[in-house]
């Protein structure tokens, strides 16, 4: 490692310590690096526009940011929610179980674990505040474990970031995360039954039967969005980046159109909102890019691939380091920054233990999302934190036993890759 890359790394540390966002620390190393190295520093703006510019898959990200922010304001959420708890709502800690149930669902309109929390996870965490039936921190709890559904089953973002540094088809790693997805939602809700009784949490009046049909009617039209977005990139009428358009196109349409649920004035806001958080995580990428250049230029992947070399690593045992490290990594460091900075070093090491790179993209995504729920950082024990106004001390206390059920998860989809790529092989992955 040369004393210019120690220089770069050092000040990412010093810069994320004192606050500034990841992107600009990124930034500001990598032109400390070029300009100390005496290269020219245009490098930097060339690898920012020939990255950012040169991808048709980055706009994915804009298109499914706005879908699930129309998904928010609209009443498509509301009549999802109403679908959930008519199904899985009458068992004990129902609405425990609404909250994994509904996440499964808007996961697939959504792509991001913040939009599903600070979305549907909001109203599921009013309803389960209402009359104090759950405390305060178990809500919280329960809805930042089972909004990193989110990400993993399709649509989903940081999936489309793997992609990019990995130059793997968005199409096989979206269908890779359906069955991990559901593994992880599964454990989630045994857990909760398991917690409701232990906790004694109240049962909530089963929604009749003969009323089934008209509410499943009155959600269709939120529970076809998932199934046109595969049916349209899995039937190949559309390209991934296309189905984001067309998700975005029909979430705008049924809410503003069919049900009347969102103003002009909305549409104006939610473009705003959406227009932020893209640019979030634009500076990031361009941050990561030009960052990415300098570890080429130091030949970090290789040093990193020579170094485990020595040690005569199988292919299960460096899964295991991944699974370590990224966890660790997960406390303290963005999910994204991990995907864009940390992922393409370790790519070529998966690659020649023969690793398959959907399933390590799947092991990598889930790491991160994990991530999002590990203290003492994780965002998303803030956002949930906020929401419910509980310390998140006592929303870390409620979280461990899901924390320690979703790295179980972890396992299963770790060291039994047949699951994780079932669909992809169905689908004619590797012929």
């Amino acid at each position: 490692m040369s004393p210019e890359f120690s220089l770069a790394v050092a000040i990412i540390v010093g810069a994320a310590i004192i606050g500034l966002p990841i992107g600009h620390a990124m930034i500001v190393a990598s032109l400390t690096y070029l300009f100390v190295s005496g290269m020219d520093m245009g490098i930097a703006a060339e690898q920012m526009l020939r990255g950012l510019y040169g991808s048709y898959v980055l706009l994915a990200i804009p298109l499914f940011i706005f879908a699930a922010d129309l998904m928010n304001i609209g009443s498509l959420s509301d009549r999802l929610l109403g679908f959930c708890r008519a199904l899985v709502g009458r068992f004990r800690g129902g609405l425990g179980h609404v909250n994994v149930f509904s996440s499964l669902i808007f996961s697939g309109m959504s792509g991001s674990a913040i939009a599903d929390a600070v979305g549907m996870g909001r109203i599921i965490i009013n309803l389960m505040l209402r009359d104090g039936k759950y405390p305060a921190a178990y809500a919280g709890a329960i809805t930042a474990a089972s909004a990193i559904i989110g990400p993993i089953i399709p649509p989903s973002i940081p999936m489309v970031l793997y992609a990019l540094v990995s130059d793997t088809s968005i199409g096989f790693l979206f269908l890779a995360g359906v069955v991990p997805g559901l593994i992880l939602g599964l454990l989630l809700m045994l857990m909760n039954a398991f917690l409701a009784r232990r906790y004694d949490f109240p049962t909530e009046d089963p929604v009749p039967l003969n009323a089934l049909p008209k509410i499943t009617l009155r959600a269709v039209p939120a529970l076809l969005m998932p199934v046109i977005l595969l049916v349209g990139i899995y039937g190949g009428v559309t390209t991934p980046t296309e189905a984001a358009a067309l998700a975005a196109l029909y979430a705008f349409v049924v809410s503003a159109v069919f049900y009347r649920s969102i103003t002009l004035r909305d549409t104006w806001r939610t473009i705003r909102s959406s227009a932020r958080s893209t640019a979030s995580v634009g500076i990031l990428i361009a941050g990561a890019l030009v960052f990415n250049y300098v570890i080429t230029v130091e030949q970090v992947p290789a040093a990193i691939r020579g170094a485990l070399a020595g040690y005569d690593l199988s292919a299960w045992q460096f899964l295991l380091m991944v699974n370590a490290v990224l966890l660790v990594l997960g406390c303290l460091i963005e999910a994204n920054a991990i995907l864009l900075v940390i992922t393409p070093i370790l790519i070529p090491t998966a690659l020649a233990l023969g690793v398959d790179p959907v399933h390590f993209g799947v092991i990598v995504v889930v790491n991160t999302m994990i991530g999002l729920t590990t203290p003492p950082y994780g965002l998303l024990l803030f956002v949930v934190s906020s929401i419910t106004k509980s310390p998140v001390a006592q929303t870390i206390r409620y979280l461990m036993p899901f924390l320690g059920i979703m790295i179980v998860g972890l396992g299963i989809i770790t060291f039994v890759p047949g699951l994780v790529l079932w669909l992809p092989r169905l689908y004619g992955y590797g012929n």
